[in-house]
């Protein structure tokens, strides 16, 4: 196992603010301390290689987690390894065994060419000439990014600036790459670039990867596990895809008939749209072949497709359902 954590708990300490002027003169004598658990008895473990996705509302603990496992901060108890080192002791060797990229946050110089910051981390973690330049040579060609490597990063796009951020922290091959919301903010044709660009660097070089992104379309395409927390706990752990099936309850029938019908009346079904001649059809998944016989017995089908929910809306029910999903 490249990674390996067992009962991680963290928690923070914080002075609660007294409402009122008689509260407030209160705390100048005495504060009322309060504990907030940000992740409680975490344990999971993961393959070298392997891709993972981190899902979970805004407050869930996936950033903390990102955060213990580098060695930002210490848990409150638990045992928790990162390639064979206690992150918390904050050994050199530990630090060059993996990268962190944040979408929100650049690790580029703003004011100098994208390839000077490349220098820079060639110096900062002492990577070898031949390495250095075999690895930009790589990655500058899978990422399509030659022509913007002399270019003030300040005049880079979004999509272009990812892009060497990804490239920065995969100068000094570290066997974890740790992706907190790398597509955030850029349009749908970068999202699709970078995805792909890591697909290919994850399987050709094979880095562990963990994701957490609130675009679905990232966690889907990107990982076959996730793991999903709520308020500070792991409620599954498992394949993205069993997981969503377990949220997919109705799928929506789109018919065009060539002449105008009256619809009997089916059984399981809600009519959402209809003019005579196009209906939309709300009925539960396992009713579908009995629907689909009766709408087709009408005859004069002109077109029929079946669609399962949004996506997005399976996640927003994962992260709002109460009850444990296993």
């Amino acid at each position: 196992m490249i990674i390996e954590t067992n009962n991680l708990t963290k928690e923070f300490k914080y002075f609660e603010k007294p409402e009122g002027l008689k509260g407030s003169v209160q705390s100048l004598f005495k504060r009322e301390t309060k504990i907030k658990t940000a992740l409680s008895d975490f344990t999971f473990s993961a393959h070298e290689g392997e891709f993972i996705g981190l899902m979970g509302a805004n407050g869930a603990g996936k950033t903390t987690l990102f955060k213990m496992l580098t060695g930002i901060i210490h848990p409150t108890s638990g045992d928790v390894s990162v390639s064979g080192y206690i992150p918390a002791k904050g050994e050199v060797a530990f630090k060059k065994s993996f990268a962190v990229v944040m979408g929100q946050k650049s690790q580029l110089w703003w004011d100098l060419p994208a390839s000077d910051s490349l220098l820079l981390n060639k110096a900062i973690y002492e990577i070898p000439d031949k390495q250095y330049r075999d690895n930009v040579k790589y990655f500058v060609k899978l990422f399509d990014a030659q022509k913007y490597l002399s270019v003030p990063v300040r005049k880079l796009s979004l999509g272009e600036r990812m892009k060497f951020e990804l490239i920065n922290s995969l100068l000094h091959a570290p066997k974890i790459l740790f992706l907190d919301e790398p597509t955030i903010g850029l349009d749908a044709v970068a999202q699709r670039q970078i995805r792909e660009m890591l697909k290919t660097a994850g399987r050709e070089r094979g880095i562990t990867m963990l994701l957490t992104s609130h675009y679905t379309e990232d966690l889907l395409e990107l990982t076959k596990r996730c793991i999903v927390l709520r308020s500070g706990q792991k409620i599954y752990d498992g394949d993205m895809n069993h997981l969503l099936s377990q949220y997919t309850t109705d799928s929506t029938i789109h018919i065009e008939f060539s002449t105008q019908k009256t619809l009997p009346t089916i059984p399981h079904i809600n009519i959402e749209q209809q003019n005579g001649y196009v209906f939309s059809i709300r009925t539960p998944q396992d009713k579908i072949s009995i629907v689909l016989q009766e709408l087709l017995s009408l005859g004069d089908v002109n077109d029929l497709t079946v669609s399962d929910d949004d996506v997005t809306l399976l996640v927003e029910r994962v992260f709002k359902d109460e009850v444990l999903c296993q």
